[in-house]
């Protein structure tokens, strides 16, 4: 048996107790009082069945006809629950306000073992209020909470009948009416209350507090996604989140789905245990011009890459140009045609574009290649770590020469501080690639790469 189950078994031995008692003592004494936390323990006595049943049903896992689950039985049960004290609360109300009424009402033997009676019984109120507060709490069950308020109500309710008690035991028999109409009113807020939060829970209104968590956690994902919509309910003390987030044209599905996991990590570590559902669009009517023109192009059949794309803002509208790569094979008029395509693609996509202007380059064959031996690129290794020092105050992180068709190739590796702006660290590179070009210029090509 799961600890729920266990708490509400619990919880339905005590009411059978208590009723048991208070109703013997209320009938012995002529209690209006004592009569009436009878009813409302009888009530608990079936809210803590229900609770019982519902927490039973509730933990089962998802499956094909409830793919959520079955926490939604919590808050049911819960609702009938409040149903029974909203009935049982009108007739405490009718019987007190009858009694207050009459002239000469019946006495009330306000006996000592009574007082004690009502004193066993409001320790066993606070004890299970006790109990199952805490059970909610850990298990956030809505069920058990329910169970915790019914509990309080009836500790409130059994210090007025006691205090009823002791003012009739004075010699003013109204008060144990005027305790049973405390009672009454009680019972009636703590039911309005339960049904309002569970109405809410059955009719998928939104959590606010958790709705606000989960916008926190998103909006402090790096790099940043665009949140679209944001739709959360909860059971059982569960949340759903449902989202969508926009991510850019080009980017390919590895990165929206890793933009997607790490929305589901961000909103699970707001709220343990949230069942999150991201799904991903393009950023189709934010996207930069150029973003959305270089995908169109990409989806051209033909062409194998897309570069210097430029957008300019002009009175006439946006002019665009781009540089395609295509297979080195196509004749002229086939690549004509293509980037002719390419240029139709474009103005389908991006609209606002006012031209598009497209620059022909063929695709680069694989070229052979050798690693030469160190001994042979000597005197090059020692001239760009010559420049490297100068430039940066240290050696290269790493350095290597490639022999190709065209030359020369240097691999050359800088570390550069981490806070160092992009541009800045793209500068310092472009300067170094400049002085070894310059001062030794049977190195066809230069390639740096920055790194922390």
């Amino acid at each position: 048996m799961t600890p729920q189950r266990r708490t509400a078994l619990l919880s339905v031995f005590a009411a059978v107790a208590l009723i048991a008692l208070k109703l013997a003592t209320g009938l012995a004494t002529h209690s209006l009082g004592l009569v009436s936390e009878a009813i409302h323990s009888g009530t608990d006595l079936v809210a803590a069945l229900l609770t019982f049943l519902a927490v039973g049903v509730a933990i089962r896992p998802a499956d094909l006809g409830h793919p959520y689950g079955h926490g939604k039985a919590e808050h049911l049960a819960a609702l009938a629950e409040a149903a029974f004290l909203v009935l049982a609360s009108l007739f405490i109300a009718w019987r007190a306000g009858h009694r207050l009424a009459e002239s000469s009402p019946q006495p009330v033997h306000a006996v000592w073992w009574s007082l004690l009676v009502v004193g066993v019984v409001i320790l066993v109120d606070l004890a299970r209020t006790t109990a199952s507060w805490r059970a909610a709490r850990r298990y956030e069950s809505a069920a058990l909470s329910s169970n915790a308020i019914h509990f309080a109500s009836d500790l409130a309710g059994s210090a007025a009948v006691l205090a009823g008690l002791l003012l009739a035991r004075a010699g003013q028999p109204k008060g144990d009416a005027a305790a049973a109409l405390f009672v009454a009113v009680l019972v009636l807020a703590a039911a309005f209350r339960l049904m309002r939060r569970n109405v809410d829970v059955l009719m998928d209104r939104a959590p606010d507090a958790a709705t606000a968590a989960a916008r926190r956690a998103i909006a402090g994902i790096v790099p940043p996604v665009e949140l679209r919509r944001l739709r959360m309910r909860s059971a059982a003390g569960r949340h759903f989140a449902d989202v969508v987030i926009g991510v850019s044209v080009d980017s390919a599905v590895r990165q929206g789905h890793a933009a997607a996991d790490a929305v589901e990590q961000a909103v699970q570590a707001a709220l343990p245990e949230a069942d999150v559902v991201v799904h991903v669009e393009p950023e189709e009517a934010g996207a930069a011009v150029r973003e959305r023109a270089h995908a169109a192009a990409l989806g051209v059949p033909r062409v194998r890459e897309v570069h210097n794309v430029t957008a300019v803002a002009v009175e006439s509208g946006t002019e665009l140009s781009l540089h395609l790569k295509l297979p080195s094979d196509l004749s002229l008029e086939e690549a004509h045609a293509i980037a002719e395509q390419v240029e139709r693609a474009i103005r389908a996509e991006v609209p606002e574009v006012a031209s598009v202007q497209t620059h022909i380059e063929p695709l680069a064959e694989e070229a052979a290649g050798a690693w030469p031996r160190a001994s042979d690129t000597a005197l090059e290794r020692g001239l760009v770590t010559r420049i490297v020092l100068e430039e940066t105050g240290r050696e290269p992180r790493a350095l290597r020469f490639l022999d190709t068709d065209d030359g020369l190739v240097a691999y050359l590796t800088l570390a550069v501080d981490g806070s160092t702006p992009l541009g800045e660290a793209h500068a310092h590179a472009s300067r170094i690639e400049e002085r070894i070009r310059r001062e030794r210029p049977d190195i066809a090509d230069v390639i740096v790469h920055t790194e922390p």
